[in-house]
């Protein structure tokens, strides 16, 4: 195993952690919270990343990410420093993407996120199941699960959800951006109230199957029918609370009131569009100020880009602090319970971060500000790992109880 006093000395000697200092009590307790609990991240897009940026290369990863051009917010030595001891990898692809080709993007990168697990075997390690998680974090290593951002990525075709299950995959997000063939997003037009009967059937297969559905970009009628089919728990693996921004990729309070019958996790994110409305606001002027320099100098790319420089620098995008985050758990919190909140990153799958939060060494920040905030060392681990475990543990158990149900062969029509 390796050694508690080794990982020690490897987070004293990251420099991005000691920007942000704790106070060694605290730090000694956030250290021993997650040592004995796994802290599990439920988003990150690493894997999408590196075909962007990488060309699908998974090498130099080790530590100096920073160095990348352009910079990634994850490596291993930031990981360790983060406390990291269970990461979910998004296989994530556009959700304009269809069809078969949906599904053969989708293998590579599921091919992307075992080969980076398989490169850094004295760091992560794939995992099946809950038990592989709590084994793998006992031994010093980071537990890697898998999951589909975006139902399309079946291509309509329950054989190939069951396939990627085989590859790992152990939650799929039911939609990304776009509505699909079968269920309503958050962020486009609906035409299912929700989920269609085929998206119904698919909600039961991953019930079949003990893959987590995760209701993370889909709409709140989507949120609404995925929790009244589903008889293992849900996941939110990346998304924050509408009762404080009434962004649409948030889940409603009536939502959230749903959640403690279910078993779910909301798993908070770390997005400032999501966390502030002044973020969002922001967010929503920068691009329209983009469209207008596109139309406006449609003939010059160097033009845009100058403009849109100029037009930050006039209106600097407002800080987003690590209390937001904090405020965001603690709606979630109050409405659906301590036993019903996660951590979903979202790292490398954005911009820009919260203030302390850019990269994934930054969560024993996180939980120094729910420490002050007077949260107990029993809910700490709920919230850091210990709520998805036993979701994934319930949805194993479902699985069990239906390994008599024959595999479903509903078609889209």
């Amino acid at each position: 195993m390796r050694s508690f006093v080794f990982l020690a000395a490897m987070i004293a000697a990251t420099p991005l952690l000691a920007q942000q200092p704790i106070e060694p009590k605290v730090q000694a307790r956030i250290d021993r919270i997650l040592k004995k609990t796994p802290l599990i991240d439920g988003h990150n897009d690493l894997p999408w990343a590196l075909r962007e940026d990488f060309h699908l290369s998974v090498e130099g990863l080790e530590s100096g990410t920073n160095q990348r051009k352009p910079p990634l917010m994850t490596d291993m030595a930031r990981l360790r420093a983060g406390r990291v001891g269970g990461q979910f990898w998004s296989v994530y692809i556009s959700g304009t993407v269809t069809g078969d080709e949906a599904i053969r993007v989708t293998i590579e990168q599921i091919d992307t996120a075992r080969r980076l697990i398989e490169a850094y075997p004295q760091h992560l390690e794939l995992a099946s199941t809950a038990d592989d998680m709590v084994r793998i974090h006992r031994a010093g290593r980071i537990g890697s699960l898998l999951g589909i951002e975006g139902g399309r990525q079946i291509g309509g075709s329950m054989a190939a959800l069951r396939q990627f299950y085989d590859l790992g995959v152990r939650y799929m997000t039911l939609t990304h951006n776009q509505t699909t063939e079968w269920a309503d997003a958050g962020t486009d037009e609906p035409k299912y109230d929700g989920l269609s009967p085929f998206g119904l059937a698919v909600v039961k297969e991953m019930n079949r199957l003990g893959m987590l559905i995760d209701l993370s970009h889909v709409a709140p009628a989507t949120m609404k029918d995925a929790i009244a089919a589903s008889r293992a728990p849900v996941i939110f693996s990346h998304s924050n609370a509408h009762g404080l921004n009434p962004h649409p990729r948030n889940v409603p309070d009536d939502v959230l009131q749903l959640i403690p019958a279910n078993g779910g996790v909301v798993m908070l994110t770390f997005v400032p569009g999501f966390l502030s409305p002044d973020v969002w606001t922001w967010s929503r002027e920068q691009s329209a100020e983009e469209a207008r320099l596109k139309s406006l100098h449609s003939y010059s790319k160097a033009k845009q880009t100058a403009g849109l420089k100029a037009w930050e620098a006039a209106h600097p995008r407002p800080p987003v602090q690590v209390s937001a985050v904090a405020d965001h758990i603690e709606h979630v919190v109050k409405i659906a319970g301590y036993d019903h909140v996660g951590i979903g990153g979202d790292l490398d799958g954005i911009p820009y971060g919260v203030e302390g939060l850019g990269g994934v060494e930054g969560y024993p920040l996180l939980f120094a500000e729910l420490i002050r905030r007077g949260w107990s060392d029993q809910n700490l681990a709920k919230l850091a790992g210990g709520n998805v475990l036993r979701a994934l543990r319930r949805a194993e158990a479902i699985a069990a109880d239906m390994r008599d149900v024959p595999p479903s062969l509903d078609k889209l029509p």
